[in-house]
């Protein structure tokens, strides 16, 4: 048996779709839980949970409202246990006919003296809702009078906490069926739901955590396997970048990283890709950039490798001029894209014919949306696409709508490329050509700002020529790199607001994330 805490890193990395999470509550039923245990356990965990985060007499009076499944049994535990420490309890039970587990401690709160209303307008002067109106599974559309009474939800100023997820979201991609609750908290119950981590979703969930009721890792591996979506924690993060080195090394062992980046006109692309590939600690950084730039990123990155290279008449890199004796074989990595416009598409038509691991970004994914992404399945080495939603659309215009559903639209995008992709946004989502999916569950606005996806490019360029000789899975390495990138931006906001973390600041706030995660 794992120890605790090595038990809750594994079930926090764990996501599930509905199908799978009722695979392993059958398994946990079958081996003889009995399903009214697991409701007593799981609502009293919320119950102490509420009365942790809102506790008595500071709140008073709560209003739980009641679906007819399962979700709505664990709320009538929680109605219940917080009636019993002096709470007072309304609850709002739309729907009749209930399942008959659901229905018992329905009789049993209604012998307690708690009200039941049909209507949510007697729960108007409550200072708590607890939302237990719909579980986990629920595909079809929220439907009067319940769509309009979730409606009045949105005018009330109190605080609601939803079960598992909030009702009316669909579990696996977050869509809205209808109407849905939007809840200040949600307790997302045994493993983590793969809706709760789609961008769409975010402005329904609030702040979400897991609460875990002891779920068997054997009948997790049991469904799963090896799980094909996992959340990335900072412990699996951290235990995965290379951060430590052995005593006798040198830069070269410690990977050598080629940037290709910049023109005239967008002269900051070349220099925030670079502070970012300087955090990652890669041991030897190349910069091509053309000639007229050469002397901005001398002045700002001393001790890189700085190649001034021929430029058109517009300012943009007219072709390599690496160092006698290097080529684009020299390297463990490449990075390429911000700032180098759409006039470099020789220079991306030669990195894509050499097969040194790559990372694509910027105008680099631009040129390959015309040059077309089955070039990429020619290469031997890995190559790492980070587009945003729109660069995604061009790239990628047969997959599923990255709007939609991020998970399945990056891993198809993944498995017809051959390439890594990392498809950015508020959850960011990662996916390998096996079907692995990653999906980094924190961030901020606060990186909504030009400039931040080139700090991206660079510390994952680095980080990707460290890996190489390290033997870290390509995938797993971009992953890290965008919970590092969001972390910083976490950070900077928390000193200095969103409004105040533009680019260059986020790169000065890379390595303080170690600091404080390692540390």
């Amino acid at each position: 048996m794992l120890p605790e805490r090595s038990r809750r890193k594994q079930i926090e990395q764990v996501v599930v779709t509905a199908e799978q999470m009722r695979q392993i509550e059958a398994r946990i039923f079958a081996a003889g839980m009995p399903v009214a245990a697991l409701m007593e356990k799981v609502g009293g965990a919320i119950a102490r949970r509420v009365q942790t985060l809102y506790p008595y007499p500071q709140i008073r009076r709560v209003g739980v409202l009641v679906g007819p499944g399962h979700n709505g049994g664990d709320a009538l535990v929680v109605a219940r246990e917080l009636h019993f420490q002096g709470y007072e309890v309304l609850v709002y039970r739309p729907i009749a006919k209930l399942k008959e587990l659901t229905d018992q401690h329905a009789q049993y709160v209604k012998s307690l003296g708690i009200p039941h209303f049909e209507a949510i307008a007697p729960l108007q002067d409550c200072d708590l809702l607890i939302d237990g109106l719909f579980g986990f599974g629920m595909e079809r559309q929220i439907t009067e009078p319940i769509a309009s009474d979730i409606h009045q939800l949105d005018r009330w100023s109190m605080p609601i906490l939803s079960i598992d997820l909030p009702s009316g979201l669909h579990t696996d991609t977050g869509e809205v069926l209808g109407k849905a609750v939007k809840a200040t908290r949600t307790f997302c119950l045994g493993l983590w739901k793969q809706g709760l981590l789609q961008d769409r979703a975010l402005e329904y969930i609030g702040t979400a955590e897991l609460l875990d009721f002891d779920i068997p890792t054997a009948d997790i591996h049991a469904v799963l396997e090896a799980p094909k979506v996992k959340r990335v924690t900072s412990d699996l993060a951290i235990a995965t970048l290379p951060l430590t080195r052995p005593p006798v090394t040198h830069k070269y062992k410690q990977g050598h990283l080629l940037l290709i980046c910049g023109s005239r006109r967008y002269a900051g692309g070349a220099l925030l890709t670079a502070l970012g590939a300087r955090a990652s600690g890669v041991g030897m950084l190349s910069i091509a950039v053309p000639e007229s730039l050469k002397p901005l990123l001398n002045a700002q990155l001393p001790e890189a490798l700085v190649v001034g290279c021929p430029e058109t008449d517009n300012g943009a890199i007219a072709q390599l001029d690496l160092p006698e004796g290097t080529d684009l074989e020299s390297f463990q990595a490449i990075a390429c894209g911000p700032g180098l416009t759409l006039e470099a598409t020789p220079i991306i038509q030669g990195v894509l014919n050499n097969d040194c691991p790559l990372v694509l970004d910027a105008d680099g994914l631009n040129i390959l949306a015309i040059l077309g992404t089955q070039k990429l399945s020619r290469r031997s080495s890995p190559t790492v696409l980070t587009p945003h939603a729109g660069e995604f659309k061009r790239l990628f215009p047969d997959a599923p709508s990255p709007m939609q559903d991020r998970v399945s639209a990056v891993r198809e995008a993944a498995q017809t490329s051959k390439a890594v992709v990392l498809l950015k946004g508020a959850r960011t989502a990662i996916a390998n050509p096996s079907g692995q999916v990653w999906l980094n569950p924190e961030s901020t606005p606060a990186l909504a700002r030009g400039g931040s996806g080139d700090v991206l490019t660079g510390l994952l360029g680095g980080l990707l020529a460290q890996a190489t000789a390290q033997h870290i899975s390509v995938d797993a390495i971009a992953a890290c790199a965008a919970w590092w990138h969001s972390q910083a931006g976490i950070l900077a906001e928390r000193e200095r607001t969103q409004i105040g973390v533009d680019a260059f600041t986020l790169t000065q706030f890379l390595i303080p994330v170690l600091h404080q995660s390692v540390g």
